[in-house]
């Protein structure tokens, strides 16, 4: 009986950490994006609304598709695993919108950001609780779910903030969090192959 045990328990490792693994160059695509979004955050300080809300839109696209992939490719139990899947709609519809809606307000695409950072950070919330069996460094995608919220929170508390500063936080917050999906995209990658100690 424990022999049956921890073959079963090999085997739910392997319909899930596999998968995630051979598609963790997904994870570190939504990372390397966000990153480069809050540096053309930090280095183009005179840019117009306008641009910002295109390069924003383009980041949520690159997101969400990316997120979309490796969610529905990366099989929980036979099913797409729905957070992930549920991050990457999400990312599509916010891109789809700014594209949509290029002279958006400036206070109605903070608001967009911040509902997207937090309904996207409960997501990633959830998914790490998912994993929390499966995989070590669970704490990286909590984290990031939780700067994510805090984000959020923050962006709509503070409607009034000036341009600048709002650049700046959002600089600031996109590249931390691209930086913690990078680091986590090389945990998973771990995970890729079977381990041979299964053999």
């Amino acid at each position: 009986a424990p022999v049956r045990k921890k073959t079963e328990g090999t085997d739910m490792d392997v319909t899930l950490l596999q998968p995630l693994g051979r598609r963790w160059w997904l994870v570190l695509l939504r990372g390397l994006a966000s990153i480069v979004f809050g540096l053309l955050a930090w280095t183009m300080p005179g840019v117009t609304l306008v641009t910002l809300v295109l390069f924003w839109g383009a980041y949520a696209l690159v997101d969400g598709v990316a997120a979309l992939i490796g969610g529905w490719q990366a099989k929980d139990s036979g099913k797409p695993m729905w957070q992930v899947v549920l991050i990457g709609v999400l990312g599509i519809a916010a891109g789809i919108f700014t594209f949509s809606q290029p002279a958006v307000t400036a206070v109605a695409l903070l608001m967009l950001i911040a509902a997207w950072a937090i309904i996207n950070g409960v997501f990633e919330i959830a998914a790490a609780i998912r994993l929390r069996k499966e995989i070590q460094n669970e704490w990286l995608l909590i984290l990031s779910g939780v700067l994510s919220i805090v984000f959020g929170v923050y962006m709509i508390a503070n409607p009034g903030a000036g341009a600048m500063a709002v650049l700046w936080l959002i600089g600031v917050f996109a590249v931390a969090y691209g930086a913690l999906l990078v680091i986590l995209s090389f945990k998973l990658k771990k995970h890729a192959a079977p381990a041979a100690a299964a053999a």
